[in-house]
């Protein structure tokens, strides 16, 4: 039988059909190796002796809509020059594989697209196989990703699945790449990163990090030369959680029955920026009368919001003055909330201060979050650590979006 036509179609050469058994929705392809394929699989010598052969099926591309099998005859050999008896290598599969390299190929290719429960209904195959052939890929991949040139990173703690499970990430800000996934939200979780990274010889210049004293800690102790960059979203976060502390003593507090109607309600409508407000709505026009009742609570929201002109400033110097001018404001306000806040940001100063030497934040961080809720939502939890720790770092290569 003609062997042109078997490398175009099904990206094999070195062997020869023997026999071609269309059934119903399925290509039986019966082949073995020619004989310049028939060599030693440890030294490559061609004086060999036959003893014995085993068939193995192989499951290749698809033909139109059938399943294609490869049956191939393979041989088993005694070597002269090394006495070694082994089956000879197929070039077209790995070893304990039931499927060929070009099937493992196209997998990939369609898990670009679609998700692994798809690629198995169209290809007729079970989860399994193609969450291993994507597995592989990803472990040969993206297992260790590079750290030598490596200058500026993030690093925050994620919750993902059910029960609470925290993962802490390393994020490379210049490329977007997971570096590192670490179980748990601990300082210790990142040692196994802090190794990796001293093994690079890697320079990071700066760190970017909330305000968490165990990342403190652990950055200071590992990167002393680094510049500790406290996260913007995290500072801000945690001033309007003081001011919806302060709503709810106020509505505590409140006998009068106008104010607690008028405080209901109004959490949102003080943590969201003033051009959020939806005038259609009246948010604007309730958090006015909110504010014009609440004195201590108008106090607040304004600082809350003078608080952001401290990253808008022309350069660090202004910058500083402007915090020392918040704190002092803060302090002399009377209001307790807003003083503990204010000690806190005057003893995170630094950190602070430092988004004018190196303007970066957590920012990309939460957005890989975004991602990896879509990617975990998209395959309904995977059941494997391993293997959604390995979808992590290939993450910034793909692109994930809720369909249906």
């Amino acid at each position: 039988m003609s062997q042109q036509w078997l490398y175009p179609i099904f990206r094999i050469h070195g062997y020869r059909v023997m026999e071609c058994e269309p059934d119903e929705h399925r290509l039986l392809l019966h082949i073995e190796p020619q004989p310049h394929r028939v060599c030693c699989p440890e030294c490559g010598s061609r004086e060999v002796i036959r003893r014995g052969e085993q068939v193995r099926w192989l499951r290749n591309l698809p033909v139109g809509g059938d399943v294609s099998w490869l049956i191939i005859t393979v041989p088993r050999v005694e070597c002269r020059s090394c006495h070694l008896v082994r089956q000879i290598r197929l070039g077209l599969a790995e070893e304990r594989r039931t499927y060929t390299r070009a099937f493992s190929r196209y997998v990939l290719e369609l898990s670009k697209y679609m998700t692994i429960q798809d690629v198995a209904e169209h290809l007729a195959v079970s989860w399994d196989i193609v969450k291993d052939i994507q597995k592989r890929y990803l472990a040969q991949h993206y297992a260790k990703p590079a750290l030598k040139d490596v200058r500026q990173i993030a690093i925050d703690e994620i919750c993902v699945g059910r029960g609470y499970r925290f993962l802490t990430l390393v994020l490379d800000l210049d490329s977007g790449a997971i570096l590192f996934v670490g179980e748990g939200k601990k300082a210790e979780s990142l040692r196994p990163f802090w190794r990796r990274l001293r093994a690079a010889h890697a320079r990071v210049e700066a760190v970017a990090i909330d305000m968490s004293p165990a990342y403190q800690k652990a950055v200071r102790k590992h990167l002393p030369d680094a510049t500790v960059v406290f996260d913007r979203f995290h500072v801000v976060k945690l001033l309007n959680k003081k001011l919806t502390q302060l709503r709810r003593e106020l509505y505590r507090q409140a006998t009068d029955d106008l104010k607690k109607k008028v405080l209901k309600g109004t959490r949102w409508l003080l943590l969201k920026n003033p051009e959020n407000l939806d005038p259609v709505k009246g948010e604007p026009g309730r958090l006015r009368q909110a504010l014009r009742l609440n004195e201590s609570l108008a106090t607040a929201y304004y600082l809350k919001e003078d608080l952001r002109q401290i990253w808008e400033q022309f350069g660090k110097l202004a910058a500083r003055r402007k915090l020392m001018d918040w704190y002092h404001q803060a302090t002399h306000s009377g209001i307790r909330v807003l003083q503990d806040f204010a000690r806190t940001l005057l003893t995170h100063a630094e950190g602070i201060l430092a988004w004018y030497d190196y303007p970066i934040s957590t920012g990309p961080l939460e957005g890989t979050n975004n991602k990896i809720k879509t990617l975990n939502r998209q395959h309904y939890g995977l059941r494997d650590g391993d293997f959604f720790k390995l979808k992590l770092y290939q993450l910034h290569e793909a692109k994930y979006a809720l369909v249906g």
